[in-house]
Formats: C-alpha cells, sequence, structure tokens
C-alpha cells in the first residue's frame, strides 16, 4: 500500500470548507472568529456579514438564555461540550431549527478557554415535519375526545377495537366496556336481522337502535367506511354515529301531523324521472302502496284541471311559484279539493334538478266554504225577491244595489239608481239623518215617510234602516220601504210597523240560522284543529280563524239579545243563586286576560247581602260580564274592583248596588251622555282598536231596567272609569252549606255513552261527531226525525243530540214520537241543537220534551258541560 504523506492544514481546510454542515470557530465571549461556507448558507449571511454580529445575535429570543447558561458551565469546566436543539434567527427574519454540538477548546499547557467549535446542522424541514404530525395527532385528539358524534372501528368478525369517548355522554358507557366485544350486543333485537341483511359498503347509512347502560334503546344513524387492504380485503370498519332520537320523535309526529292535517309530501327526481310519495299521498289519493307509482302527478288531477296543473308545474320549472288548488276524481265519481304547493331546486347551472311538494286535502274547509258561499246567495235571493224595496247606500248616501221593488217604487231601473245620490230619492234631511244618527236614533227611519218618483209625485212608505257590518265596521246602510199609499196613514202605520218588526224578526231568525249552521262547521272544525298537533303558523291562522269566528257570533248574539229586548219579549227567569259565586264566575271568566295585561281584579261582597236571592242570574251575570270585559278592555295598567252592597232587604225584597271600577282609559264626560245607546262606541269606527257592535251597554241598560233597576256612570278624580247599577231580587235567607252542596256532591262519572247525534247537515254531523269522540264516547248518526225513531226502538241510547229543522219529520216532533213510544226509564237525555237561539226557543224546546238547549256553533266546551251535567244527574 503506498504510503500517501496528508498535510493535516490542507485536509483541514478541505473539510472545513466543503463540508455539508455548518463549522464555525468562536471566540470565549461569542465573536464569530471563522465560519465555512455551509453555515452561510444555513443562515442566509455572506461571511464578510456574519463576522460583524456575535452568536447571541442570530440566536432565537427564547434561546438565549439557555445558551449562556450551556457556555458558563464549559467555561467553568462543568462540561467540555454540549448538544442541543436550538433556533437561530435567519438573514431574512425567518426561524432556523439546528442541530448544535459544541466543544471548548483550552489551552493544554494552563487549561485557559481558547475558542469554541460549533458544528451547526439545519433541521427546519425536520421540525416542521415533526410540527405537523403533533398538530394531526392534537387535532384527532381533539375531534375524538369532544366529537358529539361516536367514532368508531371494528373488526371484519364485529370486534370493537376503537370507541370514542363520546359514547360515555351518549350511551353511559366508558370506552373501555366496549373495546373487545361486538357490536351487535346493543343492538335492538328487531334491528339486528335488518342490519345483518343490509349492504356493507362505503358511505352507507344505518339506522337503528343502540341499548344504553341504563337499559333504554336511542335511535342512531351511522355512516360506514370500508378500509381494505391492498388486495381488496376488509382489514376494519370505520363508523360514525350520533343520536338521532329527537329527530326520530321529530318525524314520527310530523307523520301523525300530516295524517291529521290531512297533508302529504311527495318529490319528483327530474334528473331520474323518478316520483316519491309520503304515505299520506296514497291515502289522500286512495292509491295501492304495492302498486307502481305514476309516471306522472298529472293523472292524479281532476281531468278538467290538468291542463292548468301542468302550467304551473312549467312555470314552478321557471323559478315561479307553485301553490293552487286543484280537484280529485275519485273511483265513485266524487270529488276532492286539494292544494298543492311546489318548490324546485336547481343545480349551479340553473337546471332544475329535484322538485319538492305537498298536497293537502282541503275537501271539508272547502265545503264549508261553499255552504257560507250558500248563505250568501241565500241573502242576495232573499233581497232579490222581497216585496218591498231594498236599498244598500255607502257612507256618502251613494246607492250600492237595490231590487227589482226599488225599481217600481221610484220609476227608476237598477242601472239609473247605481251610483246616485239617495237624496233625489228621500231629500237632503232625511239623508243626513241616516248617515248621522240612523243607528243610534230610530226617528231616522220614523221621519222618512215619502220617497221621490221619477215622474215628480211622492210615494208614501213605512221605511226600516239598518247599518251593513263587514268585519265589524259599518260600511254603509240599508234602507227597506214598503209602499203604504193606498191604505190609511195611521192604519198602515200600526199594520206596516207591526209587518216590518215581524219581518226583522224573521229576518233575523233566517240570518241566525243560515249563519249560524256555516259557523257551527267552521268554529267547530278550528276548536277541533286547535287539539291535534300544529306548528306555530298553523296554530297562529287557526286562532285567527277561531278569534274572528266568536267576535262575528257574539256580534250576532248581541244583535239579537237587543231585538228581542226592544221588542218587548224578553222575561226574567226567577232560581235560587249565590251573588257571591256568580261575581266570582264572572271574574274567573276574565281573569286569563287580566294576568296576561298584568292586572289586578279584585271583588268585595257586603256579609250583608243575603243568600241565596231568587231572580235571573244569566240576565244579571250577563250585565256585569259586560262591565267587567269592557272595563279589563280599556285598562292596561292597574286592575278592576267589583263591589256588591244592599240598599235596601225588608219584606222579602233586596235591592243591591254593584259597582265596577277600573284605572283604565276613562270616558269623557261630554260622551258618558250617550255611552247607554245602541251601536254607540267612543271610538270611531274607521280607527278605533277594539271589537264589538256597541250594543253591550244598551242591552245591559234595558236588562237592570228589566230588574228593577237603573244604571249609571259616576264621576270620578282619578284615572278610569266606574259604573254602577242596581237590581231587585228576592230575599231568602237560609244555610249556606245547603245551597253550596248543590256544586260539590257530584263527583266523576266515568261511565261510556252512548250518544245519537241527529243533524241533516254532514259538516255539522262530522264536527259533533269528533267533539263527542274526543270525550270517550260512542256515536251513531241520523239525519232526520224518523231515522232517530228507529234507532231509539232498536237499540239503547244515553242521551241524543237533536237538531230541531231536519227533513221528513224535525225534532221536535221526534221528541214527541219518542215521549210516546219508549217508557219513562228508556228514554234518554235529549239535547236541543238549533241554529235559531231566538227568544222563545229554549222554551219551546223544554216544553216538547228536551232535557237540554244548546245554540249553534256549538263548541267543545259546551258539549263536555252538558255531558257533565247528564252525569251529575245520574248521580243524583
Amino acid at each position: 500500500m503506498r504510503n500517501v504523506e496528508i498535510d493535516p492544514n490542507v485536509f483541514f481546510e478541505q473539510v472545513y470548507t466543503h463540508a455539508p454542515i455548518g463549522v464555525a470557530l468562536l471566540s470565549v465571549d461569542g465573536m464569530w472568529i471563522k465560519v465555512n461556507p455551509a453555515l452561510c448558507r444555513i443562515l442566509g449571511y455572506s461571511q464578510e456579514e456574519l463576522m460583524t454580529l456575535t452568536f447571541s445575535d442570530i440566536t432565537h429570543p427564547e434561546d438565549k438564555e439557555r445558551n449562556i447558561t450551556r457556555r458558563t458551565e464549559m467555561m467553568e469546566g462543568l462540561s467540555s461540550l454540549y448538544e442541543t436543539e436550538k433556533r437561530y434567527i435567519g438573514k431574512n427574519g425567518n426561524t432556523i431549527w439546528a442541530s448544535l454540538h459544541v466543544s471548548l477548546v483550552r489551552d493544554e499547557t494552563h487549561g485557559t478557554p481558547l475558542y469554541f467549535i460549533a458544528h451547526i446542522i439545519d433541521i427546519s424541514e425536520k421540525k416542521a415535519t415533526e410540527q405537523k404530525l403533533l398538530e394531526t395527532e392534537q387535532l384527532y385528539h381533539l375531534i375524538s375526545d369532544n366529537a358529539l358524534d361516536i367514532i368508531s372501528y371494528i373488526t371484519p368478525d364485529g370486534i370493537t377495537r376503537y370507541i370514542s369517548p363520546s359514547v360515555r355522554d351518549l350511551l353511559g358507557y366508558e370506552p373501555e366496556e366496549l373495546i373487545g366485544r361486538t357490536s351487535v350486543e346493543l343492538h335492538h333485537p328487531e334491528d339486528l336481522e335488518r342490519i345483518k341483511s343490509g349492504t356493507h359498503s362505503d358511505q352507507h347509512l344505518f339506522t337503528y337502535r343502540v341499548r344504553h347502560k341504563n337499559g333504554n334503546y336511542i335511535w342512531f344513524e351511522t355512516t360506514t367506511k370500508i378500509i381494505r387492504d391492498d388486495q381488496g380485503n376488509v382489514q376494519k370498519v370505520l363508523g360514525i354515529g350520533r343520536d338521532i332520537t329527537e329527530r326520530k320523535k321529530y318525524e314520527d309526529f310530523l307523520a301523525e301531523a300530516q295524517r291529521i292535517a290531512a297533508l302529504g309530501s311527495w318529490e319528483w327526481d327530474i334528473q331520474q324521472h323518478r316520483i316519491s310519495l309520503s304515505e299520506e299521498i296514497y291515502r289522500i289519493f286512495d292509491l295501492d302502496q304495492n302498486s307502481p307509482v305514476p309516471s306522472d302527478l298529472k293523472f292524479l288531477i281532476h281531468p278538467s284541471d290538468r291542463e292548468r296543473f301542468s302550467e304551473n308545474i312549467d312555470q314552478a320549472l321557471k323559478g315561479h311559484n307553485f301553490s293552487a288548488e286543484f280537484r280529485h276524481l275519485q273511483s265513485d265519481g266524487s270529488v276532492k279539493y286539494l292544494n298543492i304547493r311546489a318548490s324546485v331546486t336547481f343545480n349551479d347551472e340553473g337546471v332544475p334538478v329535484k322538485m319538492n311538494g305537498t298536497t293537502q286535502d282541503i275537501t271539508e274547509r272547502k265545503l264549508a266554504e261553499m255552504k257560507l258561499q250558500e248563505s250568501v246567495e241565500r241573502y242576495t235571493s232573499l233581497k232579490k225577491y222581497n216585496h218591498d224595496a231594498v236599498i244598500s247606500l255607502d257612507l256618502q248616501g251613494r246607492i250600492i244595489n237595490t231590487n227589482e221593488m226599488a225599481e217600481r217604487l221610484t220609476g227608476y231601473n237598477v242601472r239609473e239608481m247605481s251610483g246616485m245620490n239617495i237624496a233625489r230619492l228621500i231629500g237632503v234631511h232625511n239623508r243626513n239623518a241616516i248617515l248621522s244618527g240612523s243607528i243610534n236614533d230610530a226617528n231616522a227611519e220614523r221621519n222618512m215617510n215619502q220617497i221621490r218618483h221619477k215622474d215628480g209625485h211622492h210615494v208614501e212608505v213605512l221605511t226600516s234602516i239598518a247599518p251593513i257590518i263587514i268585519h265589524q265596521e259599518n260600511v254603509g246602510f240599508y234602507i227597506i220601504a214598503k209602499d203604504i199609499t193606498d191604505q190609511k196613514q195611521l192604519m198602515i202605520a200600526k199594520e206596516a210597523a207591526e209587518k216590518t218588526n215581524q219581518a226583522k224578526s224573521e229576518f233575523l231568525a233566517m240570518m241566525s240560522h243560515e249563519i249560524r249552521t256555516p259557523m257551527n262547521g267552521v268554529i267547530g272544525i278550528t276548536d277541533l284543529l286547535l287539539t291535534t298537533d300544529l306548528d306555530s303558523e298553523q296554530r297562529e291562522y287557526v286562532e285567527m280563524i277561531q278569534k274572528s269566528g266568536n267576535s262575528l257570533l257574539k256580534i250576532i248574539n248581541d244583535i239579537l239579545d237587543f231585538s228581542k229586548i226592544e221588542s218587548g219579549k224578553t222575561e226574567l227567569m226567577e232560581e235560587p243563586f249565590c251573588v257571591k259565586e256568580l261575581v266570582a264566575e264572572a271574574l274567573k271568566i276574565f281573569l286569563p286576560r287580566a294576568i296576561e295585561k298584568n292586572l289586578n281584579l279584585k271583588v268585595t261582597v257586603s256579609p250583608d247581602v243575603p243568600s241565596p236571592l231568587v231572580g235571573d242570574s244569566q240576565r244579571l251575570r250577563q250585565v256585569l260580564m259586560n262591565l267587567i270585559g269592557n272595563a279589563v278592555k280599556f285598562t292596561f295598567s292597574g286592575g278592576v274592583d267589583v263591589a256588591v252592597d244592599v240598599d235596601s232587604d225588608a219584606q222579602g225584597k233586596a235591592e243591591l248596588r254593584f259597582r265596577v271600577r277600573d284605572t283604565g282609559i276613562g270616558i269623557p264626560a261630554e260622551k258618558q251622555s250617550q255611552l247607554f245607546e245602541p251601536f254607540y262606541q267612543l271610538d270611531h269606527y274607521m280607527t278605533r282598536r277594539t271589537e264589538g257592535s256597541g250594543l253591550g251597554l244598551a242591552i245591559s241598560k234595558k236588562l237592570v231596567e228589566l230588574m228593577g233597576g237603573t244604571i249609571w256612570i259616576e264621576q270620578t278624580d282619578g284615572p278610569g272609569a266606574v259604573f254602577v247599577f242596581t237590581a231587585s231580587f228576592q230575599s231568602k235567607r237560609m244555610e249556606r252549606a245547603h245551597l253550596q252542596d248543590r256544586h260539590h256532591d257530584s263527583e266523576p262519572f266515568p261511565k261510556r255513552l252512548n250518544i245519537l247525534i241527529a243533524e241533516d247537515n254532514e259538516i255539522n254531523q262530522i264536527v259533533l261527531k269528533k267533539m263527542v269522540q274526543k270525550l270517550g264516547h260512542s256515536v251513531s248518526l241520523a239525519e232526520n226525525g224518523t231515522e232517530v225513531v228507529r234507532a231509539a226502538a232498536t237499540r239503547p241510547f244515553d242521551m241524543i243530540f237533536m237538531d230541531i229543522h231536519m227533513p221528513v219529520m224535525n225534532g221536535l216532533e221526534a221528541v214527541k214520537a219518542l215521549r210516546d213510544t219508549l217508557p219513562a226509564d228508556k228514554r234518554p237525555f235529549i239535547v236541543a241543537v238549533t241554529a235559531k237561539a231566538l227568544k222563545g226557543d229554549r222554551e219551546t224546546c223544554l216544553a216538547a220534551g228536551m232535557d237540554e238547549y244548546i245554540s249553534k256553533p256549538v263548541q267543545s266546551s259546551v258539549v263536555s258541560d252538558i255531558i257533565d251535567r247528564f252525569h251529575q244527574s245520574l248521580l243524583a
């Protein structure tokens, strides 16, 4: 082997210069003595730039203290070298991670430190990789430890190898309790077969039940990911599952709500040409679920509506709204009415890809609307074929419409009178009297005794004036004029007045029946709807319908009440009652509204008030409810106080004084004198904020006078108003306990009743049937009195709800037949149901043999009360 002589200096210089790592010599005070090119490349400095800096200058601030400590240890001889990883600051300001090896060279003789030798290796990429791995691991643990879903993986044979800590919160198990066990141990037995038979593929979705540690089952939805080796063999199955119990409940509730609301959903996948239908759609259209789905929805639509349906579909595909009503022709020839809504989903290119829609069966509502329209048309016919002239006016006195008799009376045809000012026919004075005061002043119609004919002569007439009320607003007037020219004025006036009053009564009776019959359907259906599961928007709409129906019903009742009182046909009942209980019951009705408005309700009944009293408690309650209702309505802070005192009590007759005080808006002094006039309201009808007919106080005044008292408003210095009235009753003092026992000795009666509903109107049949069934009783139906008698003869019934107006045999005739044919102990409890609700109807029904009486519209609470009263009669 050849000996080669190597110059150590040359060798060192070559290694130093071409080494891939940084090499440097530093003085003991940290100044650079010598640096190689590799170190300059690592730090980004030239050799000249680096030589102007100290070792400390390029050290990361966070590493300086540790660097000084280690150098001190070496200088003091505690160590001869040290290795570490540290950070430097490059020329461009970036952080450079380096592996540093430092040794100290000392003088061989004295051991004096001479300089440091530093080897520096750039490990920035390594550090970056480690940091990414660390961040990934931290992120994995963050997700795994805090995810609300359960993350797991199992072996192909079903053994759980990992499950995330979220299992602790969702299922109550510690992860260690489940690792090593088969995953199917916790599955519901009914779901096992379906899970085993299902296809296991990437992104497969399973819905199943899992047993919680407490024994309950929770609905889960799990997505799986199959992990395979290079040969395609399954290595493990990754699963991500979440608790969908609440969602499942909501889906079940939604399906039930759709069934109750007769609302089905459907989806048309436009790209795949596939239609999917919900179960309710199959029911609505009476489709067989085992038959193929229709290829086009239009074939489910009535043939006459298909073209319009297709047009709506085309418009929806262009981005327009789709909401319309259509018909469906059933196999038996009957027609269903449907409300169909749809929306279209478009892709990024604006191409329609999917259409989702709902279909609701609105047949019942549509039939109710048609019944209401029928009532309107009947009223129109009544006006058209009336034997008197009927002229309708707007609030400016312009004629809106007339009938044929008006043409004969005036000589003008309908077209000529339309838009004409009524002053041309009756004079300016009479016109102004009608427009300004006819509601409150009966003289307006009495003074209008002539109508000017087209040829100039005057026709003597007997007139009636009535306001046109729409949505609780007076929008005009009716003038009903009878020609009395050919009769003697005095005789005609008397006879015409009687006939006009009779016509008004018949009109009210007819309108009561015709309006209450469809109103029974509207209010009854809304009453039933409110007992079902509705979302907030549906409930708001139904409550608005119910509120409007009840408002209309109250106005009808007020007008009927006022008409009966004005005619002098109102008679007071004589029955014992307790004043304190009556006042408390009246206040209880307004308690929810008072609580809502944060009002205090207070009642004070003097201990001197005798009990019981004998009189008409219902009429007294009506007056109190009018006054208390007004007080609550117009009071926004403070409260309402009701006080009852004795004015006199002698010789079996007690006169009581009732005072209703509120802290509301008060009543201007100049308007107090008109408060008890019919139809008078403080606010103008165009601006008022409260509802009502304006008859409440007028009715109260009449009723108080019938009870031998007076009513007035007291002056007060404070806020609000004070209404006072007196009333006289017979006084019969006795032990209160005896009276109270009448109200508290009954107990719940669990018997399920057999009830027969006699009603010829289909909608009213459905309403009353549903109400009774919801109370848990058995229901049978009859459409006329003959069917009632036949049914009662073949089957015992506990109770019959008997409509008075029925074809073939009416309700009164049916009751007589039942009384004649059935023994007393076999006769059912019979409740009269009528839409007339006029004076004498109740007495007529009870005299005919009915046990109870209710008027339409019928509400669930009234039906429930009637049945409860029947239960109490059985207990008695």
